[in-house]
């Protein structure tokens, strides 16, 4: 049995804790696999959650054994990060939030600290309590590696789904003078803003007179879908561009006024087409078909 020296020594207590975690580990990722984190998410084999508990517990005896309990960039954390956001994550991914993924981390500690007080049955009081605290400094900091993990994580997904609302929402430009963006699928708060962004910047770089939202790719139109809609074309006529939403299909027609929805302001047309014909009329353009054209000459 191990000796543990007395508090502040040198980082003895931690050194100790280390050594602890290494011979130990086996137990303690025993422990940890029955307990939610690990059980939770490795569904398929125990196996699997053992094989992850311990080398979380090695990352932590190593981070431990360096007298880096408090540092969350020890070299030990990042060896078992990525996985601790692969858990993080799935966790997350049953509707969790992060605080409640950390509650799953707390919960590894106590088995933890019985398994270190068992391990010092001859230990002085003041050298158990220096160890227990050293555990707990320890799992505190890897709780914290989790939350970041998670965030960055999260940043990570919010900023590959912005990009995919860019992709997904072209604005393109008809004619001289005339921008179209055509919506397709669920029109919601966050894609509404961007719509909104991309609409205007356009407007502005294409000094556009007209500006068309095409919504025949949209399902439903609901009084939320309205309500954005009315807001871009109002931004629209603050920088000098007419809007004109086309796309109102039948049914879409029916639900506008069922809701009681007034779009008695807004331009609408029943196809990108239609829309695209009244832009260019407003411009002084008209588009003759070459059928007419040649009946024109004969």
């Amino acid at each position: 049995m191990p000796e543990y020296g007395a508090a502040g020594q040198g980082g003895t207590a931690a050194r100790e804790v280390g050594g602890f975690l290494l011979r130990r580990r086996e137990q303690i990722a025993q422990r940890w696999a029955d307990e939610t984190l690990f059980r939770t998410v490795f569904t398929v084999s125990r196996e699997e959650a053992v094989e992850a508990g311990r080398t979380v517990v090695e990352a932590l005896a190593q981070v431990a054994g360096a007298d880096l309990s408090a540092d969350p960039k020890a070299p030990g954390f990042l060896v078992v990060r990525e996985q601790l956001s692969q858990i993080g994550s799935a966790r997350t991914r049953t509707g969790l939030t992060p605080s409640q993924v950390s509650h799953d981390v707390d919960a590894l500690r106590p088995p933890t600290v019985d398994l270190l007080v068992a391990d010092l049955p001859d230990a002085a009081p003041e050298a158990v309590r220096e160890a227990t605290n050293v555990l707990t400094v320890l799992m505190g900091t890897l709780r914290l590696v989790m939350e970041t993990a998670l965030s960055e994580g999260q940043a990570l997904i919010d900023r590959q789904r912005l990009q995919l609302l860019e992709m997904t929402t072209p604005v393109i430009q008809l004619w001289d003078g005339i921008v179209a963006v055509p919506l397709i699928g669920t029109l919601d708060s966050a894609r509404s803003q961007i719509v909104m962004e991309t609409l205007l910047e356009s407007v502005v770089e294409q000094r556009a007179r007209f500006a068309i939202l095409d919504i025949t790719g949209v399902p439903t139109v609901d009084s939320l879908v309205a309500q954005h809609l009315m807001k871009t074309v109002a931004a629209a006529r603050l920088m000098g561009a007419e809007c004109v939403v086309s796309g109102i299909r039948p049914a879409i027609a029916q639900t506008i006024v069922h809701l009681g929805l007034d779009l008695g302001t807004v331009v609408t047309r029943a196809t990108l087409a239609d829309a695209l014909g009244y832009a260019l009329r407003k411009l002084g353009t008209d588009i003759v078909s070459e059928a007419s054209h040649g009946a024109g000459e004969r």
